[in-house]
């Protein structure tokens, strides 16, 4: 049979990603803001070990969620409407966060704590109900060889939304310190709330214009079921999704370390925030860092997001894993030093450690994009087209268990050791290289050894065609 050459349609996989953008908008916003809101309120209540206690809080809706996605992932899969069978949940969704998001920052000026937990429960359930619906959207419509790529346009326009919101927080306007007080947060936070939801309204209305879904689904499904034929696993997936033994090892074995990589990511993505505010001096800082790491996470997904296409996602990801744990690691060094002083006489941090954390802010950026692009792509490729939201909600199950888990587990570890948030990045970087010796385990199709020979064999035959024209 002569070998079809699938082509991935860039224009339709950015409308596709408008919802990632919404999604990792408000995601920042959310992580930034909320453990200052609720360390300063727990205080305010008189509370002095608050650490664990925000860790619980900022993990009861990824515990809700684990039981939210696959449930309508699964109901995504099975749904026919004539706006499609993704499309219902993610604009009934996207409306219902419009309504509920500014009521975190709304229930802090009134000074209700019980509020803005619910409504940060609230919150997060109706994101969870739609996530997967949104995220399935881009292997419905793309074939599975082309999904790496794909991911990294879908990241690219996620991580444009995460910049989006960092940058607000760089304005004085939206700037908090060690110094802050609970009425200073109360008086600033309401604003990078509102904005947010303003532009989420905005692509709200962008998706509804642009994403006809049946019509979609009928213009993509041939190259689709084409793309089920050069899958990587090692047995063709059939109707029925059964499984061979190497395939679900491979399975067990990814969503083992996407569990592993998510407890290391997010813990200094939950206690970031109060690390840079309470042991380098600045919170600003984080939102520097989480700047930098969104930007330099997007020109990787520009210029890498196909590199697995030769030497193949397993490689791909260990690379971006090992780039994660050699920053962390560095960073986890300084900050359990004796005698480091992270700022000035005037409580700046000083130039020298505002490099220092940048620098380690562009690794951690390039490693998490080359994991974020194939990691999604290797769980769906054990899918078939009628399970995609299943599928799909595996992958977000696994980073949801761990964002449920490491919260509490680091903010225990902290309260209970001299070195306190001192010991954030320890954690984070031990979990990474946990997560590498995870990935090294798995099997793929086709060695790393048999693709780069056949990416030679490929460059030779390049050349010896470039030099007959020439000759």
């Amino acid at each position: 049979m002569e070998e079809k050459k699938l082509k991935l349609n860039y224009k339709l996989t950015f409308k596709v990603a408008l919802a990632f953008f919404g999604i990792l908008m408000l995601w920042q916003v959310y992580n930034t803001y909320c453990p200052i809101i609720l360390e300063a309120m727990l205080k305010e209540l008189g509370l002095t070990e608050t650490n664990y206690i925000v860790g619980i809080i900022m993990a009861l809706d990824n515990v809700a969620a684990i039981f939210i996605m696959p449930i309508f992932g699964r109901l995504s899969d099975k749904t026919k409407t004539r706006f499609g069978k993704r499309m219902p949940y993610i604009v009934i969704g996207m409306l219902l966060t419009i309504v509920t998001f500014p009521f975190i920052a709304l229930m802090c000026m009134w000074n209700n704590f019980a509020g803005v937990i619910a409504f940060m429960l609230l919150f997060l359930i109706i994101m969870q109900s739609y996530r997967s619906p949104a995220v399935a959207l881009m292997p419905d419509l793309t074939p599975k060889p082309l999904r790496s790529g794909a991911n990294g346009i879908v990241n690219l326009v996620g991580y444009m939304g995460g910049v989006f919101a960092t940058v607000l927080g760089m304005f004085s306007i939206f700037k908090l310190n060690s110094q802050s007080s609970l009425n200073e947060i109360q008086n600033k936070v309401i604003w990078p709330f509102i904005v947010c939801t303003a532009v989420l309204i905005v692509v709200l209305v962008l998706m509804i214009i642009f994403i006809k879904e049946n019509n979609l689904l009928n213009q993509t499904r041939e190259d689709v079921l084409y793309g089920e034929k050069l899958s990587d696993t090692h047995e063709i997936i059939n109707e029925d999704n059964v499984l061979s033994k190497k395939d679900k090892r491979n399975l067990f074995i990814i969503l083992a370390a996407i569990v592993l990589w998510y407890m290391g990511f997010n813990s200094f993505e939950t206690f970031g925030s109060l690390f840079f505010k309470n042991v380098v001096g600045d919170s600003t800082m984080y939102s520097t860092m989480a700047m930098v790491l969104s930007i330099v996470s997007i020109v990787t997904f520009i210029f890498f997001s196909t590199i697995s296409n030769r030497i193949g996602r397993k490689l791909s990801i260990i690379i971006g894993l090992v780039a994660i744990a050699i920053a962390l690691a560095s960073v986890a060094l300084v900050s359990i030093l004796p005698n480091i002083t992270f700022v000035d006489e005037e409580a700046n941090v000083m130039i020298g450690w505002k490099i220092f954390f940048i620098g380690m802010s562009v690794l951690i950026g390039f490693g998490w994009a080359l994991v974020n692009v194939n990691s999604f792509p290797m769980v769906v490729e054990y899918s078939n087209t009628k399970n995609l939201g299943k599928f799909t909600s595996f992958y977000y199950i696994s980073s949801m268990i761990a964002q449920s888990i490491t919260p509490i587990v680091v903010g225990l570890i902290m309260d209970f050791n001299t070195l306190g948030q001192r010991l954030l990045f320890v954690y984070a970087s031990s979990l990474m290289v946990l997560s590498i010796i995870a990935v090294i385990f798995v099997k793929e199709k086709i060695s790393i050894k048999d693709r780069m020979s056949k990416s030679k064999n490929e460059h030779q035959t390049i050349l010896e065609k470039i030099g007959e024209i020439e000759d």
